[in-house]
């Protein structure tokens, strides 16, 4: 069965994920440090952006990919997919290396924990209304 709506949102995640490791890439090139971070902070700065996307990318597209096959609402997938995004557009830009205050790291956080969990939760709601 197709997914179409998370498969959107996978694209998207994807290309995210590609710039933000090119923006490492380049800076590791330009550094000369190959692994980890060299005690280097900007270094550490953008290995942290595009980590903090990859931790959440995973379980947020298969939460949305359950809950497309399991028949949600393309109005619920393209919110929760559209929030997704847009958070984490969002928090690497607001985060910072010596400031954790800016509002767009919080509301990057806040909004990709909030589509993790409204995704989670409507898998839960889907599998025990199927009993």
């Amino acid at each position: 069965m197709p997914i179409p709506i998370t498969g959107l949102y996978v694209g998207l995640t994807v290309i995210l994920a590609i710039i933000l490791g090119m923006r490492i890439g380049m800076l590791r090139g330009k550094t000369g440090i190959s692994i980890l971070d060299g005690g280097d902070m900007k270094v550490a700065l953008e290995m942290r952006r595009h980590q903090n996307l990859m931790e959440t990318a995973a379980l947020t597209l298969l939460a949305m990919a359950v809950i497309e096959l399991n028949g949600a609402s393309a109005i619920l997938l393209h919110g929760l997919g559209i929030a997704y995004i847009i958070a984490r557009i969002l928090h690497p830009i607001g985060l910072k290396a010596d400031d954790i205050t800016p509002p767009l790291r919080a509301i990057g956080a806040g909004f990709s924990t909030l589509a993790m969990l409204i995704a989670s939760v409507v898998a839960i709601w889907q599998f025990v209304s199927s009993l």
